[in-house]
């Protein structure tokens, strides 16, 4: 199992204790926070591989704080929400958060949910496998989880990468929704897979030039890597 730093930003008493619980009991690091400016904080002084950010809080939307989080830090993002509204979850998803979960949840789904975006991380050298891939005029540095394109490198979420990096692997390759998934989330992920379509419109916009774009969709399948 793979521990990390977990920041839980709730203002809910009863929630921030049994979200706590749930990731103590597998071994990750949490601190908390409820609100933004103790969010802010903690992020500085205690940077943490995710966070569980309520979208609302008693001093602003967490939405601001997802953005703030992506331009200052790879750490992982989930979701807490007590509004049921697919706008809401596109909203959230295009900001950048990695997964999303409406109250009321499960703490253990939730743990397991933290513990699937940890199991993500991939050491370098992988075995003695080259850790560059090129694909066209795209560059795949895997040891350092950096993409150049044209030359210039593209700033993507620790998710769009790694949904890159399970494309590119065999590029021309489709891949299913759900092997992506699977992939990426891991096997136990139990959130819609709408989740994976975002992201790869959200991965377009970075890595595209023009058209057509470096990923193809394969109407009713799922996703490829032009190569």
């Amino acid at each position: 199992m793979v521990t990390g730093r977990v920041l839980v930003v709730e203002d809910a008493p009863e929630y921030a204790q049994l979200i706590t619980a749930a990731l103590r009991g597998e071994q990750h690091e949490v601190t908390t926070a409820s609100t933004l400016a103790d969010a802010r904080e903690r992020l500085r002084s205690t940077p943490p591989d995710v966070v569980v950010l309520d979208l609302t809080l008693p001093d602003g939307d967490g939405l601001d704080l997802c953005q703030e989080i992506r331009r200052t830090s790879d750490a992982y993002v989930i979701m807490l929400t007590g509004r049921d509204d697919e706008v809401d979850k596109l909203v959230g998803f295009r900001l950048g958060a990695d997964d999303y979960m409406t109250k009321p949840f499960s703490p253990r789904e939730l743990a397991a949910r933290v513990g699937a975006l940890l199991s993500r991380a991939r050491p370098a050298g992988r075995d003695g496998v080259s850790t560059m891939r090129n694909v066209n005029d795209m560059v795949i540095d895997l040891e350092k989880r950096e993409v150049t394109v044209d030359g210039v490198v593209a700033t993507l979420t620790k998710i769009e990468f790694d949904l890159l990096d399970a494309m590119s692997e065999r590029p021309g390759s489709v891949l299913t929704r759900l092997q992506l998934l699977n992939a990426v989330w891991g096997e136990n992920y139990i959130g819609d897979d709408h989740v994976v379509d975002v992201h790869i419109a959200n991965l377009r916009k970075k890595i595209d030039t023009g058209k057509p774009s470096r990923v193809r969709t394969v109407r009713g399948v799922g996703y490829a890597v032009n190569t």
